[in-house]
């Protein structure tokens, strides 16, 4: 009897990635940039970086104490999201600002719809979201690197200002960690050999921001490289919850980034439309996963398996 097979439900493949490991790979992958920030804009970057990191893993620590669930801290996934709201954020914004969003991204946006694995949209796009529209002066206040003068001059507010090698290694002002797209590109590709994310997403996204800006006659370097493409591009649409599950869905997704990215950039009243675009298409990765792209082996139309 002992040799007989045993039935299971699936899943029935297992790997040996976990979920602790594949948020450490994100932080050694963001670390660069988040440094490089920190060397630019000075200690106040390091403190927004600190606090927005220490709030999120203290937010999620309390949550759960209060609620008698299990500790999930040791995760990374509360570091993370609080990595990238620091590294969306100005290095002028004051920390308690910073702070509201780590609260809001853990609590409001992840812990209330159920934890990890349950949020319908990234927690770090929609708390920056939230702050962008309860403290609007303060999230658009940026000053030059290394310089406590307070300027509004950011690349997408004035390409021509700007030329690309300026762009590429990030000597601009701007939030904390979307300034050096080489950093970024860096990072992406350390996930990417650590296969940690996919390809599809990030360039679709970016290839679809780039092809429409030569369209409307700008500059696609200038365009891709500015604003927080590079960051929303790589590390935030290719998040595992809120984007597709199927490599075709990714596909759309990226594609839908970079077309709702362009017409908020090209068209609409902010400068800037990355966080918008991803948390958009969060929103409809659902419906995007109905579309049947594939079928399981065995599947007949009418019959099913």
């Amino acid at each position: 009897m002992s040799n007989l097979l045993k039935a299971a439900s699936s899943p029935h493949i297992r790997h040996m990635d976990t979920t602790t490991g594949i948020m450490f790979d994100v932080v050694l992958a963001l670390a660069p940039a988040a440094v490089y920030g920190c060397i630019i804009f000075g200690l106040k970057a390091v403190f927004v970086l600190l606090v927005t990191t220490v709030t999120a893993i203290l937010a999620e620590y309390l949550w759960n104490l209060i609620l008698k669930k299990p500790q999930t801290i040791s995760d990374m996934s509360a570091l993370v999201t609080g990595i990238l709201l620091g590294m969306n954020l100005s290095p002028d914004i004051p920390v308690w600002i910073a702070a509201i969003g780590s609260i809001a991204a853990i609590i409001v946006i992840k812990q209330m719809f159920g934890g990890l694995g349950y949020n319908f949209v990234n927690p770090a796009l929609a708390a920056r979201i939230i702050l962008l529209v309860s403290f609007p002066s303060f999230m658009t206040k940026f000053s030059e690197p290394i310089s406590d003068a307070i300027t509004s001059a950011t690349p997408l507010a004035d390409l021509k200002a700007f030329n690309v090698k300026t762009l590429f290694f990030g000597m601009h002002s701007g939030c904390i960690g979307e300034t050096s797209a080489f950093l970024l590109i860096i990072g992406g590709l350390y996930l990417l050999v650590r296969k940690v994310i996919k390809p599809i997403i990030p360039l679709s996204f970016i290839a679809t921001v780039a092809l429409l800006a030569i369209i409307g006659g700008q500059d696609p370097l200038k365009y891709i490289l500015s604003g927080g493409l590079m960051l929303g591009a790589i590390f935030m649409a290719t998040d595992y919850v809120t984007s597709p599950t199927d490599d075709l869905g990714k596909l759309i997704f990226g594609i839908g980034c970079g077309i709702i990215t362009f017409v908020i950039r090209r068209f609409g009243s902010l400068p800037e439309g990355v966080s918008y675009a991803i948390l958009i298409m969060n929103i409809i990765t659902p419906l995007i996963n109905r579309i049947p792209f594939s079928r399981p082996f065995g599947y007949k139309e009418g019959k099913g398996l």
